[in-house]
């Protein structure tokens, strides 16, 4: 148990994101410009995986930088942090799918990772087959694989669809046959990024049990990323927590997850405003903020589900729209969409705007579970899109006491809550 399996030393991953052209206002240097091109492509190419430690090339940039931690064997350690934190990357590392700019990493043991749906599997072979593949990248025998196949497909729960295709799998199903093909054939180290999140909520109680009993009987390393904070404090030992490419805090999984949960609720100011980067539409109508009130119409920075919360939505509009269409999608992880709030004349009434001004959307009782969410945002008037911005703003919601039992609902891990009552007959 003391034996160190994972060692990362002073980790960095660099990436070029762009190179500047130069623009000629003339013909003659357009033509000269062509000549050069060439070779300068070629200089280019050769310095292309050229990185400084010390450069301060703005076409660079680091995902990950000056990384340092042990896994001891038998250890789950969590990895946690907010989109973009690098967590992914390092993973992608770990696992060798991507080669580090700088620093060592030193492994002991068979790895096998669930990075993304369908990583690992040959779309063109069918579920069994890509069971024996993954068996053989692992190093094990066909006879060692024989064992364990009758385990692993009866814990994906596809039995029906094993012969078909994987190209043919929904992404559900993907996941299914990917976590029971990685922790069935016994890996030393278990790599999860997140993907249990595609699954249904039974599914992934399933897994957490698996994984559990992965570390705590067999003796196995995991290391697993996750937004869910209860998932993370349940199954981990101690994690790490990623700001900005880097190791912000590392110990004790709840002192790290208390951590990281108080200061994303000190959310500043300037993070509460609108990202608007990525807006299109005509911009004869639109969205100028966004601001979340509790019943008493005060503002609030943190949600619960289960509250009445109100969506104040700011406007501006060159024109007065009489019976506009506004539409919200919250989606889990700025990847899955679990609710759509749209409003219509029909059911709502007529909506006669003025220059500038602001619409409350009333949700009597906050139906999503805990986690963070990012919303898009879609203005249209007579069919014509005025303005539509994907994550226009993030938000965290804990959880809270949606049925009003007195109890905090927590069984279920993600979708959405409906209210209702059960009759015996």
């Amino acid at each position: 148990m003391n034996e160190t399996v994972i060692k990362v030393e002073n980790l960095g991953k660099a990436y070029r994101i762009g190179l500047r052209e130069q623009k000629n206002e003339t013909l003659v240097g357009t033509f000269i410009e062509s000549l050069k091109t060439p070779f300068a492509n070629f200089k280019r190419l050769t310095n292309l995986r050229k990185f400084k430690s010390d450069s301060n090339d703005k076409d660079i940039f680091w995902s990950n930088r000056n990384i340092s931690f042990e896994v001891k064997e038998g250890e789950v350690l969590g990895i946690i942090g907010k989109n973009g934190a690098g967590k992914s990357t390092l993973l992608k590392m770990l696992s060798r799918i991507t080669e580090p700019t700088e620093g060592r990493i030193e492994i002991h043991g068979k790895v096998s990772s669930l990075l993304e749906v369908g990583t690992g599997f040959n779309p063109e072979l069918t579920g069994k087959e890509n069971i024996y593949l993954n068996g053989t990248i692992l190093g094990l025998t066909k006879k060692e694989v024989d064992e364990r196949y009758d385990e692993i497909v009866e814990f994906s729960g596809i039995e029906q669809f094993i012969d078909t295709p994987v190209k043919r799998y929904s992404s559900g199903m993907k996941v299914r046959l990917a976590f029971a093909v990685a922790a069935h054939l016994e890996p030393d180290i278990l790599i999860i990024d997140e993907v249990l999140a595609v699954g249904d909520a039974e599914f992934q109680k399933k897994c957490l049990g698996k994984v559990q009993s992965v570390a705590s009987k067999e003796g196995r390393t995991v290391l697993f990323v996750s937004h869910d904070m209860a998932a993370v404090k349940h199954l981990c030992s101690r994690a790490i927590l990623l700001k900005n490419g880097s190791i912000e805090f590392e110990g004790n999984t709840d002192d790290v997850v208390d951590y990281y949960m108080k200061n994303a609720k000190q959310i500043e100011e300037k993070d509460r405003k609108i990202n608007v980067e990525n807006r299109r539409g005509n911009g004869k109508f639109i969205v100028t903020g966004i601001d979340f009130l509790n019943a008493a119409m005060h503002p609030i920075t943190v949600l619960h589900c289960g509250m009445e919360l109100n969506i104040k939505i700011s406007y501006k509009c060159l024109e007065k729209p009489v019976n506009p269409v506004i539409n919200l999608i919250f989606k889990k992880n700025m990847q899955f969409e679990v609710m759509n709030l749209l409003s219509r004349s029909a059911h709502h009434g007529v909506m006669q705007l003025q220059q500038e001004g602001s619409i409350v959307c009333n949700i009597p009782k906050l139906p999503i579970m805990s986690g963070r969410y990012s919303i898009d945002l879609l203005m249209k008037y007579h069919q014509d899109l005025t303005d539509f911005v994907e994550d226009i703003i993030i938000i965290d919601v804990e959880k809270g006491d949606f049925y009003g039992t007195g109890q905090i609902t927590e069984f279920v891990r993600d979708g959405i809550l409906v209210y209702h009552t059960w009759n015996v007959e």
